[in-house]
């Protein structure tokens, strides 16, 4: 199968490339790091790059938090418009088959009970509580203490922040583009992905990122909130072979959107047991928890993956010590 891969010399996208060429495919790239003309918003640089193609695995994204809204005009083009420039080249070149990374973003806090009301949605956290260092979030009934949970892929959605908002407008799109040519399309909605390649000194790298950049300089971790916030940490190589599975899982199926799958590794830590082992593997400084905050930051956010084992048969290989220890001192 010879498959598009946008944004295919990223940190994702190049284990992605790797993996398919592995696997027996045939993966070309797509990326402005390549060639700064291979913009995926540039109908021209995608219609050249759809020639011949049998499936696309779109990667390309302006990713991370962010550095507050002044970034919104260039999130929504990087994202939306080029996810939409991309379906529509599809279209014209009658390429059916698309995965799509989503994001656990799209999500906003994850799932939490209460004794008494059960399965509850808890809203976003006012900055007086995180000024005063309150920083779970209470039942929107009660006031209750809440146990988080794993979310399920029929979690309701609810994008807390401009790069949750456009994941979840490019999920839209996907279905939008599907029903209207009779393509098949899944979204992988990633969970905290991290490993080998992973950007660094960027305020769009990922936390795993920051701490190791920190470690590197010989400066400790440091850790914002109070360290207990859950996180699902899902390696760079287990997601790239959910991508395989999931181009594969595509061909022989009927027109229409297979839907979305959580990936993740399934198995919850904290941001401060993750500053720890990464602390550990190379050789310290010990971490330091901050108290500080980002606003747009949910508090926990951990998936069940297990739609995506049953169906695809997909399950992760590299475990959370070892894919610490790895990245500790990886490049």
């Amino acid at each position: 199968m010879r498959v598009l891969v946008t944004g295919g010399a990223g940190f994702i996208g190049s284990h992605i490339v790797t993996a398919l060429a592995t696997h027996g495919h045939e993966p070309i790239v797509l990326d402005r790091a390549v060639r700064p003309v291979d913009d995926v918003r540039d109908p021209e640089a995608v219609a050249r790059a759809l020639h011949g193609v049998d499936a696309v695995c779109h990667q390309a994204a302006m990713v991370g938090l962010g550095t507050g809204f002044g970034d919104a005009a260039d999130y929504v083009s990087c994202n939306d418009l080029g996810t939409a420039v991309l379906l529509t080249a599809m279209a014209e070149a009658g390429v059916r088959d698309l995965v799509l990374a989503g994001s656990m973003v799209v999500y906003g806090e994850g799932r939490y009970a209460c004794p008494e009301h059960g399965v509850v949605r808890p809203g976003p956290r006012p900055v007086e509580w995180l000024d005063a260092g309150r920083f779970e979030p209470p039942c929107p009934h009660c006031g209750a203490e809440l146990a988080p949970g794993l979310v399920a892929e029929d979690a309701p959605v609810d994008p807390r922040n401009v790069y949750a908002t456009t994941k979840l407008a490019q999920e839209h799109l996907a279905a939008a583009w599907a029903r209207a040519t009779g393509g098949r399309a899944v979204s992988l909605r990633y969970h905290n992905v991290y490993g080998p390649g992973m950007p660094r000194d960027t305020p769009y790298a990922g936390v795993a990122s920051f701490f190791r950049s920190s470690l590197a300089r010989g400066e400790a971790p440091r850790v914002f909130e109070d360290g207990r916030q859950r996180r699902d940490f899902v390696h760079v190589r287990d997601v790239a072979g959910a991508n395989v599975v999931a181009l594969e899982a595509l061909s022989g199926r009927p027109p229409g959107v297979l839907g979305a799958y959580n990936a993740g590794s399934g198995t919850p830590h904290t941001v401060g047991e993750m500053a720890r082992a990464l602390a550990s593997a190379h050789g310290g400084p010990d971490p330091v928890v901050t108290g500080e905050y980002r606003l747009g930051d949910v508090r926990h956010i951990t998936a069940d993956s297990g739609r995506l084992r049953r169906e695809l048969g997909w399950k992760p290989a590299v475990g959370f010590a070892e894919g610490m220890a790895e990245f500790a001192t990886a490049r």
